[in-house]
């Protein structure tokens, strides 16, 4: 029997064994998908990321499928219910965050900049793979694109977030050298 070795963060649980071998860190061109993932990890902030996994298809359902013009239509009611919402983190400030996030994605899109363009322009066009193997919580890249992100509104978005959600969506390869999954993008 073959031993797959992957990063060891992704061992204690098979949620996140799936995750890690089949999204984490495969490159994200997709606008919306990379917005989507970005709201999910502003809600992972202080929490596991074990815990907005598990909870992923409530946080889709509550919010519309993260369709940015929906998200962006929500009120206080809207508010209000999600915070009684038990399949989601229940944060006020990171629904409104979400919310306005939606409007912030919308208003790049109205003004001609295509979030996905945003994004990997600022990552040079391709992902950034780290040689050494040394992962950092943030890095001079996630500070720039957090400064960025905060500029056009969006909010949960420090650099030890955006690096995060940069390596969640393949911006940054961060798989551990003897990683099975390391510069496979």
């Amino acid at each position: 029997m073959k031993v797959i070795i992957r990063c060891s963060w992704a061992e204690s649980d098979p949620l996140l064994r799936s995750y890690h071998d089949e999204e984490w860190g495969v490159p994200e061109y997709d606008s919306r998908s990379l917005w989507e993932k970005l709201m999910l990890d502003g809600f992972q902030a202080g929490l596991s990321w074990l815990t907005i996994l598990r909870k992923r298809e409530a946080f889709r359902e509550a919010f519309h499928g993260f369709d940015p013009e929906a998200v962006a239509r929500m009120s206080e009611a809207d508010v209000k219910r999600l915070l009684a919402d038990s399949g989601i983190v229940r944060s006020r400030a990171k629904i409104e965050a979400t919310i306005g996030g939606a409007r912030a994605y919308l208003k790049m899109r109205d003004e001609g900049e295509d979030f996905s363009v945003f994004v990997w322009g600022m990552a040079g066009g391709k992902p950034i793979r780290n040689k050494t193997g040394i992962v950092h919580a943030k890095t001079p890249l996630s500070e720039e694109m957090s400064k960025a992100l905060k500029k056009r509104g969006f909010k949960f978005v420090g650099p030890v977030i955006v690096h995060a959600w940069m390596q969640a969506t393949g911006v940054v390869d961060d798989h551990s050298p003897k990683c099975f999954r390391r510069h496979q993008a």
